[in-house]
């Protein structure tokens, strides 16, 4: 394990009633993976560690790390070890919040939460980047999102409502977002499971049309025009999209749901698939090419089940790191 011991940090100053404030950059401990208690609003109770390299320089980049469900921040952190090791010759900190509620998953099927600022999950993880993009004065060109099933589903979530936070995602075996909007919950236990088992099928542009009825137009923006057949971005820049998925993965149905991210996002960069790359990046994997391949890629995974494993060093040079 790389991180030495687990810190709980809960900030250096007190506010009105004994709050905790939110640390400063040099309040946090380097080199270890620290518990962060206080960042700013959390409408869903969510938790945080994060990990910060000590030679950390200039703008660094941020990385938020989404976990999947029955998990935690810290677990993830263990699962995707490769980026605290590569934290300190790439200048990134990675931020590893955790849901709290419905078995640990995420939620991607309220309003709250498919709304831009609606006070759910999404709300909480978009104050989490603002709060550590300020905090360590980090680029916000290089900002970035991955995460693994119900992590991999929230990160197309993010994508969507906040897609200005974002510069690229990585995502997991997932399905598209909005996919679960309306299902009584997010988890295997509490979800209508029509969408895990790939019955939510629709056209690129109806996906679209989800994705930009997240997030409201700000003051000023008008349409965007895309390139292809899609309609662009209608005044958001959003971010690229790599996502991955097993074809033996029956729990989050490769069918249709790896199909389907594709689609949607397809949609909204307005690329078409050109071609495969196969063995990439290792045998049994298709790398699925979509324009020139600067703003969607899949990567196929034969044989594989729920979920794929993450391939850190990909997921960065994904990102430019």
């Amino acid at each position: 394990m790389l991180f030495k011991s687990l810190v709980l940090l809960a900030g250096t100053a007190a506010v009105a009633h004994g709050a905790p404030s939110a640390p400063g950059a040099n309040d946090i401990p380097r080199d270890v993976l620290t518990q962060i208690s206080s960042w700013g609003s959390n409408p869903t109770n969510l938790q945080l560690h994060l990990y910060a390299p000590s030679n950390l320089t200039g703008k660094p980049a941020i990385i938020l790390a989404l976990h999947g469900c029955f998990g935690s921040g810290p677990g993830h952190a263990e699962m995707t070890s490769q980026f605290q090791t590569l934290s300190s010759s790439r200048n990134f900190v990675v931020l590893y919040p955790s849901s709290i509620n419905d078995n640990n998953c995420w939620d991607v099927a309220s309003p709250a939460s498919l709304t831009r600022d609606g006070g759910g999950d999404s709300t909480g993880l978009a104050t989490i980047v603002r709060w550590a993009t300020t905090t360590f004065n980090a680029d916000p060109k290089k900002v970035f999102i991955t995460g693994s099933s119900s992590g991999c589903m929230m990160s197309n979530v993010m994508a969507s409502a906040y897609p200005d936070l974002f510069s690229a995602v990585s995502c997991y075996s997932g399905v598209p977002a909005g996919c679960l909007a309306g299902s009584p919950g997010s988890s295997p236990i509490s979800a209508d499971q029509t969408c895990a088992n790939g019955g939510i099928r629709k056209t690129g542009e109806e996906w679209a049309e989800v994705v930009r009825g997240m997030a409201p137009l700000p003051e000023g923006k008008g349409k965007g025009k895309g390139k292809g057949k899609g309609k662009g971005n209608q005044g958001w820049k959003y971010p690229k999209v790599a996502t991955w998925h097993g074809d033996n993965d029956f729990f989050v149905n490769y069918f249709h749901n790896f199909e389907e991210q594709l689609k949607q996002w397809g949609a909204i960069h307005g690329v078409e698939f050109t071609r495969n790359e196969t063995n990439v990046p290792a045998a049994g994997y298709t790398k699925m090419v979509y324009g020139d391949g600067t703003k969607l890629v899949g990567y196929s995974a034969s044989g594989v089940g729920h979920v794929v494993p993450q391939f850190e060093a990909v997921d960065l040079e994904w990102f430019g790191l």
